[in-house]
């Protein structure tokens, strides 16, 4: 069972990321902080979660929440400072974003820069373990899929509406045939389509 949240001394902000291995499109960020009694049946690591599941979830989590904020940086920038540096900043944004100040902020993954000099934890695989980080991963998830499929239709060669970006056999098949679109990251590499590889 997730737990509410890491600690209870200050006003707490989960904050996940959606999109750092994918080859085309932004990285999403999100940042949420939850009433302290809060619980949601379902809510769960958004990789755990099928589509219509999150969906279901991100508009209770976006009415329950007492503040929430998405932010995102675009593939070109991730090419200036590198998808890492850009996973941070897309953090940096949601954070900045909310509504009310966080007091303290725990990140999904085991790296953060800090922002605002607000402590942080950062806590492996978080999002399957505190709900605060998996209601963000939702909502970073969530409408990044959807901005996703909002400029697939442009681009139907590649299936966003599907892979949503992601280095699926199909994506990295339709790059080496039909090159870059105007939204793929240019400093990833696409490889061998046979090889298998495992996405979000």
């Amino acid at each position: 069972m997730l737990l509410n949240c890491y600690q209870e001394i200050h006003v707490e902000a989960g904050c996940d990321e959606a999109g750092r291995g994918c080859l085309a499109g932004p990285v999403f960020a999100a940042a949420v902080i939850l009433p302290k009694d809060f619980y949601l049946e379902g809510l769960n690591d958004s990789k755990q979660l099928n589509h219509i599941q999150r969906e279901k979830l991100r508009p209770i989590i976006e009415r329950e929440a007492l503040s929430w904020a998405v932010a995102s940086v675009d593939h070109e920038e991730i090419d200036r400072i590198n998808i890492l540096n850009a996973s941070f900043l897309a953090m940096h944004r949601a954070i900045e974003k909310l509504v009310i100040q966080p007091g303290y902020l725990v990140i999904d993954g085991n790296r953060f820069k800090a922002y605002a000099k607000i402590p942080h934890t950062c806590i492996v695989k978080g999002d399957g373990k505190f709900l605060n980080i998996a209601a963000a991963s939702i909502l970073a998830k969530t409408h990044r899929d959807q901005f996703m499929e909002t400029i697939g239709v442009e681009y139907p060669q590649y299936n966003w509406q599907k892979n949503k970006g992601y280095p699926t056999v199909a994506h990295r098949t339709a790059v080496i045939e039909m090159g870059l679109s105007p939204f793929h990251r240019k400093t990833f590499n696409v490889s061998d389509p046979q090889l298998t590889i495992s996405f979000e």
